[in-house]
């Protein structure tokens, strides 16, 4: 058991300094440098690191070490297209599943949340607040393997916001889309939840991927 919880440190310390840009895309880093940084021993580091690589967050290269992979702008297309239509089939199912007030409560906070955020022009906070909206969205959806799939995708998506977050519009549409994709779901409106949603994810695609294209974020 231990040698397995020291595999899952590793593993989610790593991804936390993958996502929060401290492990930046394009980046080569020892395998002995990580793991006397997280003081342990290669073998769980080199565990962990395989398992991100099959995720494709790094590759892992023999007497190499570990390279953080690009964020590249044909990849966030492809995960969006997928993303989209699942999160807005998550959308719809919740809409569907007829919830009280109550249930919605932390949909409406991370709503709330981002509000404040913005006010407070805290963009950091507004991710954080926009990532447990959309994680409680698609919890909401009911459907553990499309929730499964989702959330590898939006580890993704997380990473290419971290590099693109202070460079883009003040989001003020996106968190406009969430209070009307709450007030469909409240409302028991399957397609009108799909439809907004569909269309939010859909900007949200272009907004990123034009700004990885314009600064050349890409995959090598």
């Amino acid at each position: 058991m231990g040698a397995m919880s020291n595999v899952d440190r590793a593993l989610s310390a790593l991804r936390e300094m993958i996502f929060s840009g401290q492990l930046a895309p394009g980046s080569d880093h020892l395998e002995t440098e990580l793991a006397a940084h997280l003081g342990m021993s290669r073998t769980p580091v080199r565990e962990a690191a395989l398992m991100l690589q099959a995720q494709g967050l790094v590759d892992v290269r023999p007497r190499r070490g570990i390279r953080v992979r690009p964020v590249s702008a044909q990849d966030m297309r492809d995960i969006y297209d997928i993303l989209t239509e699942l999160e807005s089939l998550a959308a719809a199912r919740a809409a569907d599943a007829g919830y009280s007030t109550s249930d919605l409560a932390t949909l409406d906070k991370s709503i709330a949340d981002m509000d404040a955020a913005l006010e407070a022009d805290d963009l950091r906070a507004w991710a954080q607040a926009d990532d447990r909206f959309h994680r409680e969205l698609v919890r909401l959806g009911g459907n553990a393997r499309l929730a499964m799939i989702v959330a590898v995708m939006r580890d993704q998506v997380r990473r290419a916001r971290a590099t693109t977050l202070f460079m883009r519009p003040k989001p003020s549409k996106s968190n406009t889309d969430h209070h009307t994709v709450y007030q469909a779901i409240a409302a028991q409106d399957a397609a009108r939840a799909h439809d907004i949603h569909h269309a939010h994810r859909r900007a949200a695609c272009k907004m990123l991927v034009d700004l990885l294209e314009k600064h050349q974020f890409h995959g090598l």
